[in-house]
């Protein structure tokens, strides 16, 4: 009996895990954004 209750609640964990990893919206940088180079700030010279 307490094996039946333990797989119904692992599947209710691992049915949220991936929904919760289906819904989970990944942002999508746009074509025309170029990557800017890297200047190194003179302020933090340590």
């Amino acid at each position: 009996m307490w094996i039946i209750l333990f797989i119904v609640a692992l599947l209710f964990v691992l049915g949220g895990a991936l929904i919760l990893l289906r819904s989970a919206n990944i942002p999508k940088v746009p074509d025309n954004v170029k990557p800017q180079p890297y200047e190194k700030d003179e302020e933090d010279d340590w």
